[in-house]
């Protein structure tokens, strides 16, 4: 299965572990990533792949781990809508995939989000959400705090994770409704629970 987003900077792998959100050293939010990965992956009607996310703190984390973790194939894409139309010809060969964004990428997928509602293709989006929690980026924040509206008026199931603990169940729960059902369903990681984003010099 493939994971797929937009570009990626500077990505390593580093092996399958809890890593602190930058800003924080407190690795809770770093385990719940890992719990996630590897709910998907011990999960055997939900085959997860790798992804080289946008360039953001989190989604970096993110993709170490997915680098990292045997079975998965990383997909670099330029935007993020395009990981729409890769999934939806990835259904149609036999292989199941999830499309990783930051909250920023949610703008660029509403028109190609009507693939999936109108073809009935399954499509699993993991969020990683800012302009939410002390958002320190003035840019991130409009987008930020319409994006689950914005998926539900597109006709995208929504689950938002505020908490730690229910970052694994709530990706298996979306999985099995997604790939069972023929949805769209998208997770949203608030930003209060990764860590705000601090930018330093």
């Amino acid at each position: 299965m493939r994971l797929l987003a937009g570009s990626a900077r500077n990505v390593t792998q580093d092996g399958l572990h809890a890593t602190p959100i930058e800003g924080s050293d407190d690795p809770v939010a770093g385990k719940a990533r890992t719990s996630m990965i590897r709910a998907a992956r011990e999960d055997r009607s939900v085959e997860m792949g790798g992804n080289r996310p946008v360039p953001t703190g989190h989604a970096h984390n993110w993709a170490n781990l997915c680098q990292a973790a045997d079975g998965m194939e990383p997909t670099v894409l330029t935007t993020e809508e395009e990981g729409i139309g890769i999934l939806a010809g990835a259904w149609l060969g036999g292989e199941r995939g999830v499309l990783l964004m930051q909250s920023s990428g949610v703008g660029n997928c509403i028109n190609t989000l009507s693939l999936s509602k109108v073809c009935g293709f399954p499509l699993l989006i993991i969020v990683t959400m800012r302009g939410e929690w002390g958002e320190l980026n003035p840019w991130q924040i409009p987008m930020g705090q319409i994006a689950a509206k914005s998926l539900q008026l597109a006709g995208v199931i929504v689950y938002e994770v505020t908490e730690p603990e229910a970052a694994a169940p709530t990706v298996e729960a979306a999985a099995r409704i997604c790939f069972n059902g023929g949805l769209a369903v998208a997770v949203l990681l608030s930003q209060r629970m990764l860590g705000t984003k601090l930018f330093k010099d």
